[in-house]
C-alpha cells in the first residue's frame, strides 16, 4: 500500500541540491510538500492546535497543505531568513521573533518526524569549538587548535606550532564592491598578529602538511567517501581546480563518523579531511548541511538515492 504521508522540504525557492531530491522522490511516487520559511507569513500559513493528544493542524502553501501529524520526514536545506521589510525596526524585530519561535517551533515539533536534519540539531553542530570538541571525543586526530581573543595568546600559539593557519568561526557574506564575497582560510604568521584580534574570537590551527583532501558525505547509514587533488590550502576556493575519485576510508574512521553524528543527533553530514604525508585523515569540520550533489556528478555515487531512500525511510 503507498504511503500518503509526504516528505516536507524546507528550502529556498533557488535550492538545486533540493530540487534532484525531489525530482528523485516524486520518480517514486513520494509526495513531496515543499516551502521556504522565509516565506512566512505572505505565501505560507500556518494552523497549529496544542492538545493533550499532541499537535494537530495544517501548513498551506500557495499549491500544497502539509497535515502536521502526517509529515514523514523533513529535509531540511538552508531556508530563508524571516524578514518583514513593511514594518519599521522595532516591529519587524518583534514579528521576526514571533515568526521564529512560533513558526520556527512548530516545524521543530512535528510528531512521528525523520528529521535530515533537526534545525536544532544543526545549530548545535555548527559551532566549531564544539564540533571539534566532538570529533576529539569520537577519536579523529585533530591539529592543534587554538581560539581566542588574545593577541599574545595567538602569537605564542603560532610560535609553538610554525605553519599555522586562521579559518573563521563562521562565515558570513559580506559584501565587496557589490560582489559577495566570504572570509578566507589563509596562513599566518606571528608578524601578521596585531592588536585587532582582540576585537572578537579568532580561531588559529596548525597546518598540517597533506597529500590530499577527502570529503566524506554520511547520509544514514551509508558513508560516501571522495578523495579531492588539488594544489589548493582551500580547495572550496577554485572547483576548476579539483580532481576526484571515490576512496575507502581507512580502519576506525567509519565508527568515528558514526560516534561524531550520534553525538549530535544528525543523520546527514558533510566531513572534510586532510590527509597527511603518513597517509592518516586529520579531521578538520562537520557540515551538517554540507553540499553534495556536485560529487555524485563528478563521481557517480548514489548519494541522491540513498538520501531519498532516507527521506522515504524505507528502512
Amino acid at each position: 500500500m503507498t504511503d500518503p504521508r509526504p516528505v516536507l522540504v524546507v528550502t529556498s525557492l533557488h535550492d538545486p541540491t533540493a530540487d534532484v531530491v525531489i525530482s528523485e522522490l516524486h520518480g517514486r511516487g513520494v509526495p513531496v510538500v515543499r516551502l521556504d520559511s522565509g516565506d512566512f507569513p505572505a505565501s505560507l500559513s500556518v494552523e497549529a492546535e496544542i492538545t493533550e493528544h499532541g499537535l494537530r493542524g495544517r501548513l498551506l502553501t500557495p499549491s500544497r497543505t502539509a497535515d502536521l501529524a502526517g509529515i514523514r520526514s523533513l529535509y531540511y536545506r538552508r531556508p530563508s531568513a524571516f524578514a518583514f521589510p513593511h514594518l519599521d525596526e522595532q516591529d519587524a524585530r518583534f514579528a521576526v521573533t514571533q515568526a521564529r519561535y512560533g513558526l520556527g517551533g512548530i516545524l521543530a515539533s512535528l510528531p512521528g518526524c525523520l528529521y535530515v536534519n533537526h534545525p536544532h540539531r544543526i545549530g548545535d553542530a555548527e559551532f566549531k569549538p564544539a564540533g571539534l570538541a566532538t570529533a576529539a571525543g569520537a577519536g579523529f586526530l585533530l591539529p592543534p587548535t587554538l581560539v581566542t581573543s588574545s593577541p599574545d595568546a595567538a602569537r605564542a600559539f603560532i610560535e609553538a606550532h610554525g605553519s599555522v593557519i586562521y579559518k573563521p568561526l563562521s562565515n558570513p557574506v559580506y559584501r565587496v564592491d557589490g560582489v559577495s564575497s566570504a572570509v578566507k582560510v589563509a596562513e599566518v604568521s606571528a608578524d601578521d598578529i596585531d592588536d585587532d584580534v582582540a576585537g572578537t574570537a579568532h580561531l588559529f590551527q596548525q597546518r598540517i602538511p597533506k597529500v590530499t583532501d577527502v570529503r566524506v558525505t554520511v547520509i544514514g547509514s551509508d558513508v560516501f567517501c571522495v578523495r579531492i587533488d588539488s594544489d589548493l590550502l582551500d580547495w572550496r576556493t577554485d572547483y576548476s581546480r579539483l580532481t576526484y575519485t571515490p576512496v575507502e576510508a581507512p580502519p576506525g574512521i567509519r565508527p568515528a563518523l558514526h560516534r561524531y553524528m550520534n553525538r549530535f543527533r544528525l543523520v546527514f553530514g558533510a566531513f572534510d579531511f586532510a590527509v597527511g604525508e603518513d597517509g592518516r585523515w586529520w579531521f578538520l569540520e562537520c557540515n551538517p548541511s554540507g553540499q553534495w550533489h556536485w560529487l555524485e556528478d563528478e563521481t557517480g555515487l548514489p548519494m541522491c538515492a540513498a538520501l531519498a531512500d532516507l527521506l522515504e525511510r524505507t528502512s
